[in-house]
């Protein structure tokens, strides 16, 4: 199926590394245009340059902290200078979650509310902010905000906030939005093979003395397809979602943590 994203420009933030840069990477090989924005500079222009030698297509990086809104504001006037214009948006930048040890509430601090929620919520919330009113002249636009299945289950009081405010904000963009052309979803990815987790597990591999294909093996136990699901497999989604095929979805979270076992969402 072709998605018609050919020639589309498209922002990818966070995308130096893991879901955002697969998410980089399917958007290049539709023959999208491709900004990728990190804090780390250098990370950000190592993989579009990866992404621009193996697809072909225009990837260019830029510097930027959500959590600031000069940045933004910064970002996306590079990036309107460099491509002329702003299709899509992906936000996929914020603090790695599910990698270190989840804070009971008695060990949260306002500075870990307040980083987290700035770089994610409000991050998320700067940028479409920056780039709505030039989707809104264009008549056409995608936003796709990347969350978290924390947003549907307890265990981490920080993550699930964090997460069920972009599904709020998702929403509410939607309708906003929408007359205007412009969609907006948002996707809740799971345990993923990122680069992160794979530490993680080889770290829990060696302080359970058992092997690393042990730790895969359970890791895959946990969602009803029994495969961990990696970057490319979310991005997979993430790229549907910002094409003009997916215009009868709007305002929505999709999971795609591969199924959790006996829940069921309506």
């Amino acid at each position: 199926m072709d998605l018609g994203l050919a020639g589309r420009i498209a922002v990818v933030m966070g995308g130096s590394r893991g879901i955002g840069k697969a998410v980089g990477l399917g958007l290049a090989r539709e023959g999208a245009r491709v900004a990728l924005v990190a804090r780390n500079l250098p990370a950000a222009q190592a993989s579009a340059q990866a992404i621009a030698r193996e697809t072909g297509a225009e990837v260019e990086a830029f510097s930027a902290d959500t959590g600031k809104d000069a940045d933004v504001r910064a970002a996306v006037a590079q990036i309107l200078a460099r491509f002329g214009g702003l299709d899509i948006l992906v936000n996929c930048a914020a603090q790695p979650g599910g990698q270190t040890r989840v804070p009971a509430l008695a060990d949260i601090t306002d500075d870990d509310f307040w980083a987290d929620m700035n770089v994610k919520v409000m991050g998320y919330l700067r940028t479409a902010r920056e780039v709505a009113p030039i989707m809104k002249a264009r008549g056409w636009g995608r936003i796709v905000n990347v969350s978290g299945l924390a947003a549907r289950r307890t265990g981490s009081i920080i993550g699930s906030m964090r997460n069920v405010s972009v599904a709020a904000l998702t929403k509410n963009l939607a309708d906003e939005l929408g007359p205007h052309g412009i969609n907006a979803t948002c996707v809740h990815p799971g345990n993923t093979r990122t680069g992160g987790v794979e530490a993680l597990m080889r770290k829990q591999a060696a302080e359970q003395g058992v092997s690393f294909e042990e730790i895969e093996r359970r890791m895959d136990q946990r969602n009803s397809i029994h495969h961990l699901v990696t970057p490319e497999e979310v991005a997979n989604v993430i790229v549907f979602l910002a094409s003009p095929r997916s215009l009868a979805v709007n305002g929505d979270s999709i999971a795609a943590g591969g199924g959790a076992p006996g829940a069921i969402y309506y």
